[in-house]
């Protein structure tokens, strides 16, 4: 799941990782952004964005006969983490990536915020994501500037949405029972980073539960200088995932055995 302003086909390179490895990627994009309809940077109501994901997300469980991992990044990590902590499908996994679990409003835009919802809750106003602080590689801000499929607009009903999911995904986090991967910019100018340790925090504990922070990284993880280190870490996460599916595998493959060794003539 994409973040604000973007959309899924800024992921192409993170895909190819994960189809190196054998796995079968599915990426949308949410109403209002990339090659989907809506006004862009709005969302009907605070159900769109979820119910849309279950969408794609059940239709791809179906084609795979399993339950995928759930990625997303910053607004799409947000809602990855609210569409897991709502339990909205069975999931094999959780990654996400610099999410938008805490965000930094003043008291000023707070009351913007509010008078926007009861005057023009689907007004685009400016969303204030700033390009040079994605990442420290300049080729990756020209690519965001240049992208037509990207833009800069944020609706108070989309604005919305986010806050209550905020709320949602911290007080249900530790109801959430699946492998967790947190990968974490410590120089994130655009969400703040605070709000992703304290989601870990609360989480079950897990051995398969990891939270890795990247000191000098801006917001953009999988698109900063050294990212190789990222994705090292999320292939040593997935490494274990799969051990841990094989072994769940073959308990129930020898339980299926001992079944049927009991059953009477």
């Amino acid at each position: 799941m994409h973040g604000l302003g973007e959309h899924g086909g800024r992921y192409a390179h993170v895909a190819r990782f994960f189809n190196a490895l054998g796995w079968s990627v599915r990426a949308h994009d949410h109403r209002g952004h990339g090659r989907s309809g809506g006004p862009r940077g709005d969302t009907p109501d605070n159900d769109a964005i979820l119910s849309d994901a279950k969408r794609v997300f059940d239709d791809f469980a179906s084609r795979l006969g399993q339950a995928p991992v759930l990625f997303g990044h910053s607004m799409g990590g947000l809602f990855a983490a609210r569409y897991a902590t709502g339990g909205m499908s069975p999931l094999g996994g959780l990654i996400l990536s610099s999410p938008a679990l805490r965000v930094r409003l003043s008291g000023v835009q707070r009351a913007l915020h509010g008078m926007m919802q009861k005057l023009a809750p689907g007004f685009g106003a400016p969303n204030g994501v700033k390009a040079r602080y994605l990442s420290h590689d300049p080729a990756i801000e020209k690519a965001y500037r240049a992208d037509p499929l990207v833009h800069g607009r944020i609706s108070a009903r989309l604005l919305t949405c986010m806050l209550d999911a905020i709320d949602f995904s911290h007080a249900a986090a530790p109801t959430v029972a699946v492998p967790t991967l947190m990968v974490v910019a410590g120089d994130d100018r655009l969400v703040d980073a605070a709000g992703s340790q304290a989601f870990f925090s609360r989480l079950r504990k897990s051995d398969m539960n990891r939270l890795h922070c990247y000191q000098d990284f801006y917001h953009e993880i999988f698109n900063e200088k050294g990212k190789e280190r990222v994705f090292d870490d999320v292939l040593a996460w997935v490494r274990g995932l799969e051990q841990v599916r094989s072994a769940a595998q073959e308990n129930a493959r020898q339980d299926a055995r001992g079944s049927m060794a009991q059953a009477p003539a």
